[in-house]
């Protein structure tokens, strides 16, 4: 088999095109998650605390020097990431919860017997031929 052949199968599959899916979905759930950590949570969180923006929270290692810019340690920018990647992995949790809970459902739901197949039929009756014979 050639190798455009087989990337063409790989690629084509239905795995990657729901994997590529997946991943274009969550970096826009990510970027409104991200939205929402900071105009919507953060804020009246800040203003708990004493009115402070956790996305301006920073500490300065080194101030600026001419063309040099100041090194800074920019901390609020992580909790603000902290409290992103908490809520997305809350919203994941939720959401592979509910999926899981589905599949129980349904491998808890009743089956019909699968059909016998042509031999176990043919079987059965030779079975019951010979049976009503003895």
């Amino acid at each position: 088999m050639g190798m455009m052949k087989e990337f063409k199968e790989f690629a084509v599959k239905g795995n990657v095109i729901d994997m590529a899916v997946g991943i274009i979905i969550g970096a826009a759930f990510g970027k409104i998650v991200s939205s929402f950590v900071a105009d919507v949570i953060m804020p009246p969180i800040g203003l708990m605390v004493g009115g402070i923006d956790f996305s301006n929270l920073a500490l300065t290692i080194k101030e600026a020097a001419g063309d040099m810019p100041a090194v800074v340690i920019g901390y609020g920018k992580f909790i603000q990431t902290a409290v992103d990647f908490t809520i997305i992995a809350f919203a994941i949790f939720i959401a592979i919860k509910g999926i899981n809970s589905l599949k129980r459902q349904e491998e808890e739901a009743p089956q019909a017997p699968p059909e016998p197949s042509a031999q176990e039929v043919l079987l059965t009756e030779i079975r019951d031929l010979l049976k009503s014979r003895t």
